[in-house]
C-alpha cells in the first residue's frame, strides 16, 4: 500500500463541503485523488493476473502513486491557503459568506 495523508472518508467530506458551499476547486482535487486511488488499485490487481504484462502495470501504478503524492500535497496547501479547519474539514466562514453574497447578487 502507498502513503495516504487523507482517508477516503476525509476526501468525501471535502467534496461534500465544497459542493455544499459552491467552492469546487478543493473538491476537484479531492475527486482526482480518489480517481488516482482507483487507478492504483486497478493496476495492482492487473499485476496479479498471470497473463498480463506486469512491467506495464507497475509503471502505471508507480507514476499514479507519484501523482497521488503530488495531489495530496496540493490539497493540503489549498486547504491551508483557504483556511479550512483541518480537523473537521469544514470550509472557513469567510468563504461561506462570500458564497452567500454571490447568491444574493452582491
Amino acid at each position: 500500500m502507498f502513503h495516504q495523508d487523507y482517508s477516503d472518508a476525509e476526501l468525501e467530506q471535502i467534496v461534500e463541503e465544497a459542493m455544499l458551499y459552491m467552492c469546487a476547486c478543493p473538491g476537484q482535487v479531492a475527486s482526482e485523488i480518489r480517481r488516482l486511488r482507483e487507478l492504483i488499485a486497478y493496476q495492482q490487481s492487473c499485476e496479479q493476473q498471470p497473463d498480463n504484462e506486469s512491467v506495464v502495470h507497475q509503471c502505471i501504478a508507480r507514476h499514479a502513486m507519484q501523482s497521488h503524492a503530488v495531489m495530496e500535497a496540493c490539497l493540503s496547501e489549498v486547504l491551508a491557503l483557504e483556511g479550512w479547519d483541518r480537523q473537521t474539514l469544514r470550509m472557513p466562514e469567510g468563504l461561506r459568506m462570500r458564497r452567500d453574497a454571490v447568491l444574493r447578487g452582491e
